[in-house]
């Protein structure tokens, strides 16, 4: 019988948000698969807790996978943890639990810290449904791209971490594309200096800046972006069908074959057709 994997959540900086369950399971466990072992012993330490760690980090996760599944499939336990947080939330992990699904493997989550959940709870903001989006892209392009996904996508709150260095650039960036947009700007949450900064883009930004202690400290922040009905419905009439199958393979990574069904589906048009030019799209393609 294989053993089971344990996604175990771990304080975002509080050590009083570490869950009698996520402490018990560490224990418990053959081997703890850590983002950086160097940090993770500080907080073994902390908990009276001996268990052995192997690194899990994004630069060995895929080295790293055998290792970790033949010891699963031997019927050891490991618990997963990331330096913060909970793990796979835009921290390693994932390779690791879709192997694990694929085997079989029994995968248990711990659940407890997530930084991105805390914000939408604190954020005040509309939050029925909500986009992850992880760190503010650093590119041009691929702010471009993000930008233009947010003026015609259906989720209106997104989320996004940022680190102290950068934070009032990305600020800046965001006012200039969405400065009346309503922010709610967190910085080291859950700790003692946390602070939490409300109001638009524009003038949260004002308080960064005139903040001299803004660059400590980690970032996450809710915003909220009000979609335009109308100009969003007048140009999703606008796009033909094979602009429509072009637009689903590109931003959703499908096949043509895939991209016909979602067309289908979304835009309420009978597969019949869909298909028929999904015929002369692929001769182009050829």
């Amino acid at each position: 019988m294989s053993g089971k994997l344990y996604i175990v959540a771990t304080p975002i900086g509080n050590l009083g948000d570490m869950s009698a369950r996520a402490i018990e399971t560490m224990r418990d466990a053959d081997l703890i698969a850590a983002e950086d072992t160097r940090n993770t012993v500080k907080l073994l330490n902390h908990f009276d807790i001996h268990t052995p760690m192997s690194a899990n980090h994004k630069f060995n996760e895929t080295a790293a996978l055998s290792k970790f599944t033949a010891e699963l499939l031997a019927g050891k336990n490991i618990a997963l943890v990331s330096d913060a947080g909970t793990p796979c939330v835009n921290d390693p992990g994932y390779i690791l639990v879709k192997e694990c699904a694929r085997l079989g493997v029994e995968v248990i989550g711990i659940p407890g810290p997530c930084a991105a959940a805390t914000v939408v709870s604190v954020s005040g903001l509309p939050s029925d449904t909500f986009s992850f989006m992880g760190f503010f892209p650093r590119e041009k392009k691929e702010r471009e791209s993000l930008f233009e996904y947010i003026k015609g996508n259906r989720s209106e709150l997104y989320i996004f971490y940022e680190s102290p260095n950068r934070i009032e650039d990305t600020l800046d960036k965001l006012s200039k594309e969405f400065g009346d947009a309503p922010v709610t700007l967190c910085n080291d949450l859950t700790k003692l200096h946390e602070r939490i900064y409300r109001g638009t883009v524009t003038e949260v930004l004002a308080e960064i800046k005139a903040n001299p202690d803004a660059g400590k400290g980690e970032y996450a922040f809710a915003v909220y972006i009000k979609r335009d009905e109308e100009s969003t419905e007048d140009k999703a009439e606008e796009l033909s069908t094979e602009a429509r199958l072009t637009d689903v393979m590109v931003k959703r990574g499908c096949t043509l074959k895939d991209a016909v069904n979602i067309v289908a589906t979304e835009a309420k048009i009978p597969k019949k057709e869909v298909y028929k030019v999904s015929l002369s799209l692929k001769e182009m393609m050829e």
